[in-house]
């Protein structure tokens, strides 16, 4: 996720409460880096990635 605001923050910590994996896009690779820095610090977050890296590793969790 990328973007700014803190509605995307909310779900992923919620989503990850419920159970869910969650990954968020690095610092390096985002356009805007407020959403995935304000999960991050709610504690929403597994995994932190480049974009180039999000695609293979949803596809490793359907292993």
């Amino acid at each position: 996720m990328t973007g700014m605001g803190d509605d995307g923050a909310r779900g992923m910590l919620e989503m990850k409460e419920a159970g869910a994996t969650t990954i968020a896009q690095d610092e390096a690779s985002c356009v805007v880096f407020g959403m995935p820095q304000e999960a991050i610090k709610r504690g929403g977050v597994d995994k932190v990635l480049p974009l180039d890296r999000i695609a293979p590793a949803v596809l490793k969790l359907c292993e």
